[in-house]
């Protein structure tokens, strides 16, 4: 039987490099959010008066949501195109091509002309631009999720990659700030030019993530598959013959937290606004500011927490807490109450979405081979984030439009997709401390295929076939040893 040494690993450049794949992990995470984030609240409130007639607003409402959405419906083609190449040139190349897509069609939109200067071109070139964004972002999170998971120190795997998702947490609540910020300006200048500004800045974080992306080193993970010459060639296929099932569970695991998110990020203010004569739009925003400071916290430590209770139950208590959670704070929004707004959105946020957060950093990559799981990793996401966050703008706007804004719609529906999640939970082996430098998937097509993978609490015996590139060239285990030292975790 083949071990790996269990004797703390001293290596200084490692550790460097796990600083510079968290920082490029978070900054890529904070341009993506914080770009989504301001669309949606420009979209519940801007988008719908400047790029559409005006005629009827409840339908430029909805037209705006659409193209809200539209960036939703190019995730997964990005996801397939980018994750296809990242599995067979790299992760690190990839998300220099991403981060530039994604942030340089969002700085575009702050040039854009509106519907009274441009007419029909006003929307057709919103949805051009969010069809570009919503491109590359179809692989960033999956990239800065593989990323993180195969830099991450073994142990503490759950923690160190749910870092980078604070990243989603500061780009929403920078961009819930500056909408505030910009929401205390006279109307005429925040419609003219006012909105303009948060998205000419976001060429700024681009030029960040591109000073740490181009200095950092691939991870050990790809290294390894290059130096076994077992990269491969045909990721999609081999994961549509192997790692499907594993594509389809991750996506029932993000219908919560990913629908769930954005109806509060978004659905909520505009329903908010349907119910509440003189409703505060600068005010209300604050509810997901205060939500994505939670987020700062609860999101590490669920990520923590998932590192010693395992990747399921606390995957689990987000999605039971979310579907509990979901009627009373729909009722409650009816209530006009600003303060009790703001805490229902904030709460929804924090602790219902970043609950299932926290745990799914280390869980997605966990789920796949590690010769398609960059693929792998954005199929699950993406495919889902139509299902879920796409569809939750669109539809939602059209029940608020066609139900007069009826709570209950709304709450059901949030409930639906916390009944989802939960009962995903319960078709996913557990990963926690899952070998990564395997190529087998965690969910299996076959009894053949069948066995835990992990235990949760302690280390299973490790042999060659824990190690299939390795047994496939060489008969053993490959020489990388596995970097969880008392140095590194206590690197943040």
């Amino acid at each position: 039987m083949n071990t790996r040494s269990a004797a703390p690993v001293q290596d200084p450049e490692y550790a460097k490099n796990l600083q510079r794949a968290t920082l490029a992990s978070s900054i890529g995470s904070a341009l993506e959010y914080f770009d989504f984030a301001l669309y949606g609240l420009s979209t519940a409130l801007i988008f719908n008066v400047l790029f559409f007639p005006k005629g009827n607003p409840g339908l430029a409402t909805v037209a705006a949501f659409a193209t809200f959405g539209v960036g939703f419906a190019a995730r997964p083609f990005g996801g397939l195109f980018f994750g296809r190449l990242g599995d067979r040139i790299g992760r690190k190349k990839i998300l220099v091509i991403t981060i530039v897509l994604m942030g340089g069609s969002s700085t575009l939109i702050g040039v854009l002309p509106t519907y009274d200067s441009a007419g029909v071109w006003a929307p057709v070139l919103l949805v051009v631009l969010r069809l570009l964004q919503g491109f590359g972002a179809g692989a960033e999170q999956a990239g800065s999720t593989v990323l993180m998971a195969e830099y991450a120190p073994v142990e503490r795997r759950g923690y160190f990659s749910a870092l980078p998702f604070i990243g989603i947490q500061a780009g929403t609540l920078l961009a819930s700030l500056v909408f505030s910020g910009i929401s205390l300006l006279p109307r005429s200048q925040l419609m003219s030019w006012g909105w303009r500004v948060p998205f000419l800045c976001s060429f700024v974080l681009i030029l960040l993530a591109l000073l740490v992306r181009t200095r950092l080193r691939e991870t050990p993970t790809f290294v390894e598959l290059e130096k076994q010459d077992q990269v491969s060639h045909r990721p999609v296929h081999e994961l549509f013959r192997t790692g499907f099932p594993g594509v389809l569970v991750g996506m029932g695991l993000r219908m919560a937290e990913n629908g769930g998110s954005y109806m509060f990020q978004t659905l909520a203010l505009s329903f908010f606004v349907t119910v509440t004569a003189h409703a505060d739009k600068g005010l209300l925003a604050w509810g997901v500011s205060v939500g994505s400071l939670i987020g700062i916290f609860s999101v590490p430590y669920t990520g923590a927490l998932s590192d010693r209770f395992g990747r399921r139950i606390v995957y689990r208590t987000g999605a039971v807490f979310l579907m509990l959670y979901s009627l009373p704070a729909w009722w409650a929004l009816t209530l006009g109450n600003h303060g009790v707004a703001i805490a229902v959105i904030a709460i929804g946020i924090g602790v219902g979405v970043n609950t299932m957060l926290g745990p799914q950093c280390a869980m997605f990559p966990e789920l796949f081979g590690s010769r398609h799981r960059y693929l792998g990793v954005a199929m699950a996401r993406e495919i889902s984030a139509v299902l879920a966050g796409g569809l939750a703008g669109v539809l939602g706007a059209y029940l608020i439009s066609v139900t007069h804004a009826n709570w209950l719609v709304l709450g059901l529906y949030m409930t639906t997709l916390a009944s989802i999640t939960a009962a995903s939970t319960f078709l996913v082996p557990e990963t926690l401390r899952r070998d990564l430098s395997r190529t087998d998937d965690a969910v299996k097509i076959s009894t053949h295929e069948a066995g835990d993978d992990v235990t949760v609490g302690g280390a299973r015996p490790v042999s060659t076939q824990d190690f299939p590139i390795a047994a496939a060239t060489a008969g053993g285990a490959p020489d990388v040893p596995r970097r969880a030292t008392a140095a590194h975790t206590q690197l943040f």
